[in-house]
């Protein structure tokens, strides 16, 4: 077997877990990955913007607004415009959605970022390091992601923005 076969094995292992991961959320919590790192800020910050929403999570504005326009129509979230400025949107949990936080499974990153802390400092830059190599290798530098793991709902939202 090749030596990129061998590395090709690996990224579709953690591909697999990525989506497996995410079906699991969607079946306990009716929701994805980037909509749960969604649903977690508005309970950390009660009232805050999208614009705000987006620069705390890094995703972009367009890709945060579609996944609000989801979260909204499942009633998982509210919108209230201030009455001093017409402009500004406070976003709110629902009850439904403190549920659907509730509902979620533990995060895959958790265990993950629990292991990660546990290695040297240089075995953290290595790992970072490859990793992104990797990304860059496959064109996938550019692509918008916040550090949460899903597949569906970020490749959708990327290939939308182009």
């Amino acid at each position: 077997m090749e030596k990129y076969d061998e590395l090709f094995i690996s990224i579709r292992k953690i591909i697999r877990a990525i989506d497996l991961r995410s079906k699991k959320l969607s079946k306990e919590a009716g929701i994805t990955g980037p909509q749960l790192l969604i649903l977690q800020e508005l309970e950390r910050i009660d009232g805050i913007t999208a614009k705000d929403v987006s620069t705390n999570i890094h995703l972009s504005q367009a890709t945060v607004t579609s996944i609000l326009d989801r979260l909204e129509a499942k009633h998982f979230i509210k919108r209230v415009r201030s009455d001093s400025d017409r402009r500004r949107v406070a976003l709110y949990l629902t009850d439904d959605g403190k549920q659907a936080l509730l509902n979620a499974p533990q995060p895959i990153e958790d265990s993950f970022v629990e292991k990660f802390s546990a290695l040297k400092d240089w075995e953290q830059y290595q790992l970072i390091s490859s990793v992104e190599h990797i990304a860059d290798m496959m064109g996938a530098s550019e692509i918008d992601a916040a550090p949460v793991l899903n597949i569906g709902e970020l490749t959708t939202a990327a290939q939308s923005e182009k």
